[in-house]
């Protein structure tokens, strides 16, 4: 049996990540999806139980995927979680450079492999921090975002 790890922040998830789930689901045995708090990126918008609600939400359709949260090296997670490799989106050459190094320093201290997976070029462009930013100033990511992540932001930012 196989089992991938892919974590991120998920602060929202959107069309993109399922992408990358439900592909990832098709592939491996067992997807493990951890959503973590990276204080690089400062305060989320969504704390760790909304996103893990909504995570439920929006993979409730795949058997062989699972949720869970985190704080800490994702490494550690892997190892936890009896995950044979990290998997990881990229959507722009950007995305590559920052994302090899981490998976360099990642097999470094841990012997744990990360696998890429490209995403489709229609969603190449979507990224949480964009979506958050568009939602705050009342723009239309209706179909960025699945319907759980989509009730949630209006909720979120109704004035």
């Amino acid at each position: 049996m196989t089992r991938v790890l892919y974590p991120g922040s998920f602060d929202p998830v959107h069309n993109g990540h399922v992408e990358m789930v439900e592909t990832a689901a098709g592939l491996f045995d067992e997807v493990v999806v951890a959503a973590l708090i990276n204080p690089a990126k400062g305060d989320g918008l969504f704390d760790l139980e909304e996103r893990m609600a909504m995570l439920d939400e929006c993979f409730s359709h795949l058997t062989n995927v699972r949720t869970t949260m985190f704080d800490g090296l994702v490494v550690d997670l892997a190892t936890e979680a009896g995950a044979d490799f990290i998997i990881k989106g990229l959507r722009a050459v950007s995305d590559f450079e920052s994302e090899l190094q981490m998976a360099q320093m990642n097999a470094a201290i841990s012997g744990v492999q990360t696998l890429f997976l490209p995403t489709a070029s229609r969603r190449s462009f979507l990224a949480s921090r964009l979506i958050r930013e568009v939602a705050r100033l009342g723009g239309d990511v209706n179909d960025m975002v699945p319907v759980p992540v989509r009730t949630r932001l209006e909720n979120r930012l109704a004035t």
